[in-house]
């Protein structure tokens, strides 16, 4: 992704979204630990946005992701868990 693209159309995000749950599913069938799976996903998606976004756009996809966290948007629901 380079810095001011715009986002990625939705068949290239679908495309992506289902090779990583094929990457999930295989991990987890690998006795994977879920915490070991999502910190190796999260790593490498920070180390990936890092090669072509500046830091100001990486901490705004952050912030963005920590309100959907709080918001309960990202259990499908409000209030906390």
């Amino acid at each position: 992704m380079q810095a001011g693209s715009d986002d990625p159309p939705p068949s290239e995000l679908s495309h992506a979204g289902a090779v990583v749950d094929k990457a999930i599913e295989y991990m987890t069938g690998q006795n994977i630990g879920s915490l070991a799976i999502a910190s190796a996903l999260l790593g490498g998606s920070m180390a990936l946005l890092a090669r072509g976004l500046d830091d100001e756009a990486i901490v705004r996809i952050l912030q963005n992701a920590i309100a959907s966290v709080r918001s309960g948007e990202l259990r499908g629901h409000t209030g906390h868990a």
